[in-house]
């Protein structure tokens, strides 16, 4: 590529389809330099001593904590999200920062027995890596990259999606606001062509944490296998939601519209296919109209709002072909006008080789299908490429352990759709991932182990 000046790339709104900001897309170049700055700050970053290192991730959380309704009310104009959400998400950021900033004062070796001398262990930072952003959630998947990377002593370079890249940018201000240095925390605007690609193949980058689709997840895999190059990937998801006749099937078909409508759909853990047991099929599905029915699809600036627009009107026309192919049961409400507005829609399917059953539809769109017994609910759960998360709803203990040790799935909820959690390890099965985020395991992840044998 030649040394040109960055284009600009146009960022609309999703609720208005109006422009809200002019970012720059970095070229080659700019990222080349951005990653060499990255490493130069690395000698230094990991020579902080875990103390200090700890009082600026504090002060980091503390400097997005003063900024929270900001930060949310840019997520809305961004991307859509319900101010409601955008807030929590927000937060999400700050609380991982402080949870993470224990760990550079409790990143623990071990001390193991051995003849002759002593054997120990040390966890040493990796370098710069690289944190990839899809566009569903911009702040927390952010959060839930650098706050653990940073505290392992790593410095680290940034990619938001091209639709919407600016929260990460402002919290890449943040940081420099809260006295971390420069090069520790760069956000890199651009294409995932040049600015993702370089971060897998740059041999200074030393690994690739990326949450997106399953497609350019294999291809990053693959290009990172050239350096051995450590990967996390954070991949699709087609996830069930089980209910048994014994559960409250009131309470269950209440909380489910919550479950695949949140962020419209577009959400990896969305649970988005809906297994009922028969003898309760057609009375869940009643309870379910009338909770779709009331979900309040509206302005997502406003304070009651339940669920906002898709991202985009490629988005939009994606999630229409599918309903076009389905057997819509009942649909709610949105706005008309300007907007990527689609209606929450549940369908009925009727065999699992079916698109809307098996593939990930990322909008605001469920299926639901009867089944007989636990063996063919887990059945029906596990046949999918996928296993991110589900939920089960049971008042039987038993079955409850059962069902969640049968799902092939790394994060399951019963009598709940809980399943993310920074204070507890979060990932996926099968082609949803490959490792595991958050939890108090998260820093190890960004580090290499190194033993030292130490001769008597």
């Amino acid at each position: 590529m030649s040394t040109r000046t960055a284009v600009s790339h146009t960022v609309l709104s999703p609720v208005t389809e109006a422009p809200v900001a002019e970012v720059p897309s970095l070229t080659l170049e700019e990222t080349d330099a951005a990653i060499e700055r990255a490493h130069e700050a690395f000698a230094s970053w990991r020579a902080v001593a875990p103390g200090e290192r700890a009082r600026l991730l504090r002060a980091f959380a503390a400097v997005v904590g003063d900024h929270v309704e900001e930060l949310a009310r840019l997520e809305v104009a961004n991307s859509g999200h319900t101010i409601g959400n955008a807030r929590w998400e927000a937060g999400n950021v700050r609380d991982c920062l402080n949870y993470y900033s224990a760990a550079p004062e409790r990143l623990f070796g071990r001390q193991i027995p051995v003849p002759g001398g002593l054997d120990v262990t040390f966890y040493e930072p990796l370098g710069v890596v690289s944190v990839i952003v899809p566009w569903n959630f911009p702040m927390p998947i952010a959060g839930w990259g650098f706050a653990p990377a940073l505290a392992a002593g790593n410095t680290v370079v940034l990619k938001p999606a091209e639709l919407t890249p600016l929260t990460a940018i402002r919290l890449g201000e943040l940081a420099r606001e809260a006295g971390l240095p420069e090069g520790v925390l760069t956000v890199l605007p651009g294409k995932g062509s040049v600015v993702g690609q370089r971060f897998v193949t740059h041999p200074l980058v030393r690994k690739v944490a990326f949450t997106g689709s399953t497609e350019v997840g294999k291809q990053i895999m693959a290009g990172c296998a050239d350096q051995v190059k450590r990967v996390t990937l954070e991949l699709g998801g087609k996830s069930a939601n089980i209910v048994f006749a014994d559960t409250d099937v009131a309470a269950a078909a209440a909380s489910a519209p919550g479950a695949v409508f949140d962020n419209a759909g577009q959400d990896c853990c969305a649970r988005s296919r809906i297994l009922v047991q028969r003898s309760v099929y057609d009375e869940f599905l009643g309870r379910l109209q009338e909770a779709v029915s009331a979900l309040r699809v509206i302005d997502p600036g406003d304070e009651a709002s339940e669920m906002g627009p898709l991202i985009s009107a490629a988005q939009r026309d994606s999630v229409r072909r599918y309903v076009g192919e389905a057997t819509v049961a009942f649909a709610g409400s949105c706005p008309s006008g300007p907007g990527y507005w689609h209606a929450p829609t549940v369908v009925e399917s009727r065999r699992t080789d079916e698109r809307v059953w098996r593939e990930e539809v990322f909008g605001p769109v469920v299926a639901v299908m009867p089944f007989d017994d636990e063996d063919e609910a887990v059945a029906l759960a596990n046949d999918t490429e996928y296993g991110l998360s589900g939920s089960i709803f049971t008042d039987d203990l038993g079955r409850a352990l059962r069902v969640a040790r049968g799902v092939e799935a790394g994060n399951l909820s019963v009598n709940s759709h809980s399943s993310v959690r920074y204070w507890t390890p979060f990932g996926g099965y099968k082609q949803s991932g490959l490792g595991r985020e958050l939890g108090p395991d998260a820093p190890q992840a960004f580090t290499e182990e190194k033993n030292v044998f130490l001769a008597h």
